[in-house]
């Protein structure tokens, strides 16, 4: 047992990854050091029913500056978040001078939006390359009361898969609480705990994940900080999220979506013990099946590859023990990552122009969030014979 983050209570673990390295931690082959690894596991709160990692790496060791995800990089993205913004500025901004803040906002997406549309925005980024008007800092409630005595009080806190990541919740929700306006919201749109079992996408717990939400613990977690959750809205990126919207206590009432989403949970018994050992139980076989199916095609001599060198498949490829032997290289766009090896297994990421020097027999697709987008663009590859490979929601040849 360990003790819930959010509440205190006793924590039930249901799974255990192993020893793993940071997902971001793309390594020079000429490095000799020994890799961190820590023990990615993940239980459930007996009390509040908040899942979550228990072991959280230290602050040190997660990577910041030059984070290598642009979420501009994908299409789909930068419009989810283009429309993600201009819905806000609609529906949530006041006043003759808004002020619109956003905690972790990459390279920008939903700030562009938001500045072109003349309303001042903010962002709270401690990276080195992020973008706009930057508050390098952590949120939390001494950064909120700096940038309140320099800007004012915020119509809107935004954040997308960023609170998921940070431990130490309730200081995000203390600093919301300093900086936002009386009637102001915090909004934020993270992985679906409930998403995730349906779909056995077990890759999305990796180190910068530490909290797998739902509207239940949502809820418990927004009445510990004087916060009513008001809002959920299912979204399709990232293979299931849902965007939440918390208000101070008693300032407006939550919508039918909340009750909705409460009651399809409880029914469904998401976080109940054997809901998560059932979970348990798949992800083991998963990891049978993608192992034997890898090493098949192999023995046969056929020439695999992956793709998509994302933060997910340092999960699969740790867990189920895949290095080059099975799967020599994977293929990336992201220039920062190319000419390095993959976290843990050491498989070399190539950038995307060798995955058509010539197109390999099969491609493993870790990035399966992006499916149809990527297999609409890599349309070339099955035309030439090649077949993809998934995992979620099981082993799979497409």
């Amino acid at each position: 047992m360990s003790r819930c983050r959010v509440c205190s209570a006793a924590v039930r673990e249901f799974l255990d990854f192993g020893r793993q390295p940071l997902s971001s931690a793309f390594r020079s082959p000429g490095e000799t050091a020994e890799e961190f690894r820590f023990r990615l596991a993940v239980g459930v709160c007996e009390s509040c029913t908040m899942v979550q990692l228990l072991e959280e790496v230290p602050q040190a060791r997660r990577a910041h500056q030059g984070y290598p995800y642009h979420s501009s990089g994908s299409v789909v993205m930068r419009e989810h978040f283009e429309r993600t913004a201009r819905r806000l500025l609609s529906t949530e901004l006041s006043g003759d001078d808004p002020l619109f803040v956003e905690i972790g906002c990459n390279d920008g997406a939903v700030l562009d939006t938001v500045a072109a549309a003349g309303v001042r925005q903010l962002a709270f980024e401690p990276s080195g390359e992020a973008a706009g008007r930057v508050h390098r800092a952590f949120f939390d409630a001494a950064s909120a009361r700096e940038v309140r005595a320099a800007e004012g009080p915020a119509d809107v806190v935004y954040a997308a898969n960023t609170l998921c990541d940070v431990a130490d919740i309730a200081a995000v929700l203390q600093g919301a609480e300093a900086l936002l306006a009386p009637d102001g919201v915090l909004v934020f749109e993270d992985p679906y705990l409930g998403e995730i079992i349906e779909r056995t996408s077990f890759d999305q717990i990796y180190d910068e994940h530490f909290y797998y939400f739902t509207a239940r613990s949502v809820l418990a977690m927004a009445r510990r900080s004087g916060f009513d959750l008001v809002d959920v809205e299912r979204l399709p990126v990232h293979g299931g999220q849902i965007r939440y919207t918390l208000a101070r206590a008693g300032r407006r009432p939550p919508t039918a979506a909340v009750a909705g989403l409460l009651a399809e949970e409880e029914a469904r018994r998401l976080t109940a013990p054997e809901t998560l050992d059932g979970f348990a139980a798949t992800v083991g076989t998963i990891r049978t099946d993608l192992v034997k199916l890898l090493g098949r095609l192999t023995e046969k001599g056929h020439r695999l590859v992956g793709y998509g060198a994302t933060a997910k498949s340092s999960t699969v490829l740790n867990y189920c023990g895949i290095g080059p032997e099975l799967v020599p290289v994977v293929c990336d766009s992201t220039p920062s990552k190319q000419g390095r090896l993959t976290p843990g297994a050491g498989i070399p990421v190539v950038p995307p122009a060798a995955f058509s020097a010539p197109y390999p027999d099969y491609a493993v697709l870790f990035a399966w969030n992006h499916a149809e987008e990527i297999m609409a663009k890599e349309r070339a590859f099955r035309e030439a014979g090649g077949r993809w490979i998934l995992y979620v929601p099981d082993v799979h040849i497409v």
